[in-house]
């Protein structure tokens, strides 16, 4: 459903416009002339502008010009019964996609808009397109081909064309935000604010006046009126992050907030309307929440219509190739350096380490690792090393507490020798099975390979693994 604007000094064509493309299914406002047009434009964004040229004070050239300052994907449309050449020239310089005489015939005016907006969802696509890393799987700018992820992708859509709350829920880093904004992105609220609060890193004491905002006087220091985050996501979104963060007292004015669809502000007396739809994340277990008396159980079910559960990356591995690849291309242009590809040990290392921080922690281990680099391929040891020795750390500490020396130690040395201790110990183990041993360590045959190779033990207990022939 595009929404158009339409500009006209003239009532009746501004009626007949807004009747016409009304029944045709389209989101139409109106401007009774180039100054209110500017005005909604600076507050809005439209799909298609339609405008005459011909204005007293502003006319449609200025319209059009400060329409494509703001928003250079909105497509103009131009009509005019005083048509000249100059005129038509000035309009398609300035990003008109056409230009109409009047009197119009209605056919030609539907078919004309019907290909402008047309164009600009190709130009949209093909830019989008464009802008996403070749050969990555992408679905509305988020990365991943894995069956969970698809399910997501199938979700998105559904949840969009809805009006309900949302909730989202999954672990930190597993990328809510990301989804959340999609969901905006694909509903009929596109192109009205998406606004977003983290509930956890506001102050308590703020928290109220963050969402409902104050009138002057209404605490100490409160020196004017100030608009809250509700009020800023009028007729859009407002996406709630960590939400189980919020205390009791906000809870209830939530409630009120969401029910009612108007609130009061802090120190006021008014109620102030609003139409906001509202997406809420957290990486907790609401209903435990709840359940212990620490989140309002109408508030919840009040704000979970619509459930989205994002999973881990750990649950997803297949994406990790992906992923690690479009973070490799992202930083790589960043920083200027020509890395192409992340070398397979580099890969095996990544798909066997369990990511507790999931998609943004490997973003943050990818550009860490484009940063220290020297070559044009990403080799394990620019990986933060820790992650794929964090096993061998959890298995000393399981058998006792390690003490550090009074003197302290090499932490690199020690791990490397725990790291060759442990190789020798699971050929020994496995008469020289290497395929066996690296099951045993729960890595890859390939890593454990690398493994041998880089403590200088590739030659040795080569017998006995019919997996390496060939």
């Amino acid at each position: 459903m595009a929404h158009i604007l339409v500009v006209d000094d003239e009532q009746s064509m501004r009626e007949f416009l807004d009747i016409m493309l009304t029944k045709d299914g389209y989101q139409v406002t109106t401007a009774a002339g180039g100054t209110e047009a500017i005005t909604l434009i600076e507050e809005n964004t439209y799909d298609l502008l339609i405008t005459d040229i011909r204005m007293k004070h502003v006319d449609g050239l200025q319209v059009l010009k400060r329409c494509k300052e703001l928003h250079p994907k909105t497509v103009a449309i131009m009509i005019s019964a005083y048509a000249s050449t100059s005129t038509a020239v000035e309009a398609m310089k300035w990003g008109a996609y056409d230009y109409l005489p009047k009197p119009f015939k209605v056919g030609e005016m539907k078919a004309v808009i019907r290909d402008a907006l047309t164009a600009a969802q190709q130009r949209e696509v093909k830019e989008s397109e464009a802008e996403q890393p070749l050969g990555i799987p992408t679905y509305q700018g988020i990365v991943g081909n894995s069956q969970e992820m698809r399910k997501i992708f199938d979700l998105i859509p559904r949840v969009a064309a809805a009006t309900s709350n949302v909730l989202i829920t999954g672990e930190s880093g597993t990328g809510k935000e990301v989804v959340a904004k999609a969901v905006h992105q694909m509903s009929p609220r596109r192109g009205k604010p998406f606004v977003t609060v983290n509930c956890g890193s506001v102050p308590e004491t703020l928290m109220e006046s963050e969402l409902f905002g104050h009138k002057k006087g209404a605490f100490t220091g409160a020196i004017a009126t100030r608009s809250g985050l509700f009020e800023a996501a009028h007729q859009g979104t407002l996406f709630l992050d960590e939400i189980a963060e919020i205390t009791p007292a906000i809870q209830v004015k939530l409630l009120c907030a969401v029910q009612e669809k108007k609130f009061k502000m802090g120190g006021g007396t008014d109620e102030i309307a609003v139409d906001v739809r509202i997406i809420r994340a957290t990486n907790r277990h609401l209903e435990q929440e709840v359940m212990e008396g620490r989140f309002r159980e109408d508030l919840y079910y009040r704000l979970n219509v619509i459930h989205i559960p994002m999973p881990p990356l750990r649950e997803r591995a297949e994406d990790i190739p992906l992923l690690a690849q479009c973070f490799l291309e992202k930083y790589g242009q960043q920083m200027n350096k020509d890395i192409k590809k992340i070398s397979a040990f580099a890969l095996d290392i990544l798909k066997n380490y369990n990511f507790p921080g999931n998609v943004r922690e490997l973003e943050n281990i990818i550009e860490r690792s484009v940063a220290l680099e020297a070559s044009n391929i990403v080799l394990p040891d620019s990986l933060t090393l820790s992650t794929f020795k964090q096993a061998q750390v959890q298995t000393e500490a399981a058998q006792g507490p390690a003490v550090l020396p009074p003197d302290g130690t090499d932490l690199d040395q020690f791990l490397g020798q725990l790291e060759k201790d442990f190789l020798q110990q699971a050929l020994e183990r496995t008469r020289g099975a290497k395929q066996k041993a690296a099951e045993l360590l729960g890595i890859t045959f390939r890593s454990f390979r690398y493994r041998l190779a880089k403590h200088g033990l590739a030659g040795e207990e080569d017998g006995g693994d019919e997996t390496e022939k060939g």
